[in-house]
């Protein structure tokens, strides 16, 4: 049931995420648009009641209940993120918005950006960290929370590969080639359509 669930959120938040895009941009409807947007926390709300009530009928803690936690995890973290980079594409495609904004390519200014990813997946599994140690408690001594644990683990194995590439941005950034010309490259957002 968990693993179909976390299919069904998933699915979910795709479907919310191009009917909210669609009613911003094409319909020129952006408040309902974003009214539609703000229902994707309600998928993962839902995933965390409905991992709690299966632990709570007496379910074993297993992988399922363990990647919930991490699907929920990685959507606080990286959500945001993804509904932007979507947005960037989805307005430049059919509203005439500008083109997506780049990541910066060399310097200090990649570096800044390669550190600001890390942070979102540093989040991303620190709230799954956080869940998965919530549902520890939450079983208690009464079941095996090994699978909990693993996942844990490979979390922080996300936050650790992730620092080493920030940190290989800082020690070594990256340079143009001798002779290339550089553009003026600044990560910032660029303000188009209502909303």
């Amino acid at each position: 049931m968990i693993v179909t669930l976390i299919i069904v959120c998933e699915v979910g938040f795709w479907v919310l995420l191009a009917g909210g895009l669609s009613l911003r941009y094409l319909a020129r409807m952006p408040r309902a648009g974003a009214a539609v947007l703000l229902l994707e926390p309600v998928l993962e709300l839902v995933l965390l009641i409905a991992t709690a009530i299966d632990l709570k009928n007496g379910a074993q803690a297993d992988w399922k209940h363990g990647l919930a936690a991490v699907y929920i995890g990685f959507s606080v973290g990286l959500g945001h993120s993804t509904v932007t980079w979507v947005d960037q594409r989805f307005a430049h495609r059919f509203a005439g918005g500008p083109p997506p904004v780049k990541p910066p390519k060399y310097g200090m200014a990649r570096t800044v950006h390669e550190w600001k990813t890390a942070a979102r997946w540093i989040l991303a599994a620190g709230v799954a960290i956080g869940l998965l140690q919530a549902a520890t408690w939450y079983v208690g001594d009464s079941g095996d929370t090994g699978s909990l644990r693993g996942w844990q683990i490979r979390m922080l194995y996300v936050i650790g590969i992730n620092v080493v590439i920030a940190l290989s941005y800082t020690l070594w950034p990256k340079q143009p080639k001798p002779g290339a010309t550089v553009e003026a490259e600044a990560e910032r957002p660029r303000v188009y359509g209502k909303r």
